[in-house]
């Protein structure tokens, strides 16, 4: 690696700690979840957090646009929400009687997609297209959103009156899914604890920009990924779509992502190259929700966890090699 290889590692891993830390002002106790959150915003993904209420979704994806230094926007995820409300429509201009595109909020930084199951699937579908391709086409035109662009979407596993099952095409198009689960004793104690700061998004600093994001993320795909690592990462995907237990596997676009956040993450550790270690930490949550299980599977309580988790014991681990 040259010199300025050198630095930009560098630079990232202390980039990256700063994200981390400015999130955790807002989101306490929760540091593994929070990295998960900032290795999909450099590595290009979006996020899909699946938690009880209360746990602090919404305040992570908050704190994340705050710490970020661009522009966010919610929206609040309904049966009667129509696909022009999410993307924008084009309309006529009384004063010039011209056909202009009024732009919808996902053309943000950070969209925050609150309850996105609680919407129709004409209109869950609508974000398909944005979410991939980082674009709205409005009679025929294209309209790039701003750079970068993160969906942090919520949902409710537990009530699921009223809501509409996410299809495979828009599970495939989250990077990673998490869940922050309840805080331990020490820092449920600490958001208990009257006039504290913990939970306040306000206290969440700037410590980057999105221009700084977007230099980063193209930086980082030039971190090495030797074949063996390559052949590996294809071999748990082949892994989970040859199991018994499965009807559908994890797809190449699941296997581009794990390979991408694998990335982030040895960069945010220092290194210019990815090691086994990086794709197994990263496996169940880039590869748990794009794995759909069989009928028989379903019935037996089995779930894609347990599928994810044969792929990684039983596929031969490459020795890390330094780029």
């Amino acid at each position: 690696m040259t010199a300025a290889d050198d630095q930009t590692i560098a630079a990232f891993r202390v980039l990256h700690g700063r994200v981390v830390d400015a999130v955790e002002h807002a989101v306490h106790g929760k540091r593994p979840v929070v990295e998960l959150v900032v290795a999909a915003l450099f590595s290009g993904g979006h996020v899909l957090l699946e938690d009880v209420p209360g746990t602090g979704k919404t305040t992570l994806a908050r704190a994340l646009a705050a710490a970020l230094g661009g522009t966010s926007r919610r929206i609040q995820f309904t049966p009667d929400l129509l696909p022009a409300d999410v993307t924008g429509t084009t309309v006529l201009d009384p004063a010039t009687g011209q056909v202009a595109f009024r732009p919808g909020p996902v053309f943000t930084h950070v969209l925050l997609a609150d309850e996105i199951n609680r919407a129709a699937a004409k209109t869950q579908s609508s974000m398909l297209e944005v979410m991939a391709e980082r674009q709205v086409t409005a009679d025929g035109v294209a309209h790039p959103v701003p750079e970068p662009f993160l969906v942090v979407a919520t949902q409710n596993p537990v009530d699921l009156d009223g809501t509409y099952r996410l299809p495979e095409a828009q599970l495939d198009r989250f990077l990673v899914r998490v869940s922050l689960g309840y805080p331990d004793v020490e820092h449920e104690l600490e958001v208990l604890r009257p006039g504290t700061a913990a939970g306040d998004v306000r206290q969440v600093p700037a410590v980057t920009t999105p221009q700084e994001v977007a230099g980063f993320r193209q930086a980082l795909t030039a971190v090495h990924v030797a074949d063996p690592l390559l052949r590996y990462v294809r071999a748990l995907g082949e892994a989970t779509r040859t199991d018994a237990r499965t009807r559908l596997g994890a797809s190449t676009r699941a296997l581009r992502a794990l390979v991408g956040a694998a990335q982030v993450r040895a960069a945010s550790e220092g290194r210019h190259y990815v090691v086994p270690s990086d794709v197994q930490r990263l496996a169940h949550a880039v590869l748990d929700h794009r794995v759909v299980l069989t009928r028989e599977a379903v019935l037996e309580g089995l779930s894609t966890t347990d599928v994810v988790a044969a792929a990684l014991e039983g596929v031969d681990v490459p020795r890390p090699a330094a780029a």
